[in-house]
């Protein structure tokens, strides 16, 4: 994801952008939060590219993540696995979004920047930090709504501590 700021923000209300793109992030952190991943596919765009990656690999431009769902069909197959296939200790997850910034704007398209931080509890645990990072984030005004037309998850992390199951 790569953008020219300037130009491309010119005449922009780049205010109530971050504040709209703000509430739609929490939107979708709060359905994760709350265990409704079936809703998750429904906030992305069909050619959709859902990733989770780690900065090393983000950095050096490798396709490997995580995480990755090509398309609405993969992302919707993730929710599938996770219902029906999975078996995995029950966990509770919080996310923490700041620092959205809108870094370009063309038309009806939006790149965007975000923090996250996601902590997870598990009964026998005490709460733990997860995963840290920023999301790189192509939107589009689907309507009255915005949809991810891609999402990125770059995760500071060295590693993860635990199996990432559900979305970040």
């Amino acid at each position: 994801m790569e953008a020219t700021l300037a130009p491309a923000l010119m005449g922009v209300d780049t205010r109530q952008l971050q504040h709209e793109l703000r509430d739609f992030f929490e939107e979708v952190a709060d359905l994760l939060d709350d265990d409704r991943i079936e809703d998750f596919p429904g906030f992305f765009t069909d050619d959709c590219l859902y990733k989770v990656t780690s900065r090393e690999n983000f950095s050096e431009g490798l396709a490997a993540g995580l995480m990755y769902c090509d398309g609405i069909g993969m992302l919707r197959d993730r929710v599938l696995a996770l219902r029906e296939t999975q078996v995995y200790e029950p966990r509770s997850w919080r996310h923490f979004i700041s620092g959205v910034r809108v870094l370009a704007v063309n038309g009806d398209v939006v790149l965007s920047r975000a923090n996250f931080l996601v902590t997870e509890s598990m009964t026998d645990r005490n709460p733990a930090l997860f995963l840290v990072g920023q999301y790189l984030d192509t939107v589009v005004r689907h309507g009255d709504r915005w949809l991810f037309r891609e999402r990125i998850a770059v995760c500071d992390n060295h590693h993860v501590r635990r199996s990432l199951i559900v979305p970040v």
